[in-house]
């Protein structure tokens, strides 16, 4: 690493170990969460390239990705409610955005004083997320917006929302789609979330009924949103694939696999560590943690990284299974960390869902990254209008 780099590392790890001092939550992790980026603001440490004018360091892209590798452990969990908006909003907005728009979004987001949430997945339009049905229509200097989202992660926190809507029905459905930045906070939007069966609501269902956006709030070209969708979707599945959380941690969050080393301890706690089959799948853990930090290093295909991740988190799950018997799923009422194992042992099968399925990745490797032919469609011609529906 180059000495710019070196230098700021060694700013990083001086403000973790000043503003941050390990403890677990106290129940206000967000307020605790933007306490921390507005400090590391003023510090001059938020956004590695962003540039100067927009509050960032400035630096450029390759050495703030290896600046973010070598600091990957010098993140507090909290940092994670941050992570739609500084990982993808504020690229695609930097790359797509007009001016005005990354002068009054990048700023406050990268202080942590606005939160993001991705408003892409309908109950209609999944894995086919260019079948979506809500609708953008203009009327003078705003847009209404109308229809339904769901599976938006931290919506019932979020201040501001990246949208995808349909503003050209006559349009092939992947040509009339535009991305728009949603103000959370207003009449007409309504947010619900859903209790999974861990017990944590992390998603929610978003009911927008003739919701407002000004028209400066359209990123990059009319009808043009479909590509920046498509976009936006790397930078996630990039950010998915490339770094981990403190294993000090024991934040309960659906995108962060179980870590070696806390696997290791919890092994050696309930005398597991001798058994061959366990031991033998830690060093698979183990392996594959390396294997996800040299991925990012190399900056493979988007969708490599997520797949490996996804994989590593499904293995990671069954290895804390195997270790703890039936305290993954039931505990001790005094084991005050128990319940943060039985998350993950329940909540694993859905990190192959976020950020697009595993086989949504397979066919995007494919087609993508090693140019096989395209599955067969018949709807990327005709008008969205004239599609039949289900």
């Amino acid at each position: 690493m180059n000495s710019p780099a070196s230098e700021y590392v060694k700013q990083f790890r001086a403000f973790y170990r000043e503003h941050f001092d390990g403890r677990p939550s106290d129940g206000n992790s967000i307020q605790r969460a933007r306490t921390y980026r507005a400090a590391l603001a003023d510090a001059g440490l938020a956004g590695l390239d962003v540039p100067r004018h927009l509050g960032g360091v400035g630096l450029e892209a390759p050495i703030a990705a290896a600046i973010q590798l070598e600091i990957s452990e010098q993140v507090p969990p909290e940092e994670g409610i941050f992570g739609i908006g500084l990982n993808m909003a504020v690229p695609t907005i930097l790359e797509f955005g007009s001016d005005d728009l990354q002068q009054r979004v990048i700023p406050p987001s990268l202080r942590g004083d606005v939160i993001w949430c991705q408003l892409y997945s309908e109950p209609g339009a999944g894995s086919d997320l260019a079948g979506l049905t809500t609708k953008a229509e203009r009327d003078g200097d705003e847009w209404v917006v109308t229809g339904q989202k769901v599976w938006t992660s931290g919506a019932q926190h979020a201040d501001l929302g990246i949208l995808i809507a349909r503003t050209a029905p006559d349009l092939p459905k992947h040509s009339g789609i535009s991305m728009f930045v949603i103000d959370m906070h207003q009449p007409g939007v309504t947010v619900r979330p859903l209790v999974q069966m861990t017990g944590v609501a992390e998603f929610n269902e978003v009911f927008l009924d003739e919701a407002r956006v000004p028209a400066g709030n359209v990123v990059g070209e009319l009808n043009g949103g479909w590509s920046l969708a498509v976009r936006l979707l790397a930078h996630e599945r990039t950010s998915l694939g490339r770094t981990f959380t403190p294993a000090t941690g024991r934040s309960k969050t659906g995108r962060q696999p179980l870590r070696y080393s806390q696997l290791h301890e919890r092994a050696v706690t309930l005398g597991r560590l001798d058994d061959p089959v366990i031991a033998d799948l830690l060093t698979q853990v183990y392996i594959g943690e390396h294997l996800i930090e040299w991925n990012g290093e190399r900056s493979l295909h988007p969708s490599i990284g997520k797949l490996w991740r996804t994989r590593q988190g499904r293995l990671a799950a069954q290895v804390a299974h195997l270790i703890g018997g039936p305290y993954a799923g039931a505990w001790e009422e005094s084991d005050v960390d128990a319940d943060y194992w039985a998350y993950h042992v329940l909540n694993c099968r859905g990190m192959s869902l976020g950020g697009g399925t595993d086989e949504i990745q397979r066919n995007t490797l494919g087609e993508r990254a090693l140019g096989l032919p395209r599955e067969p469609s018949t709807d990327r011609e005709m008008p969205f209008r004239d599609l039949p529906r289900n």
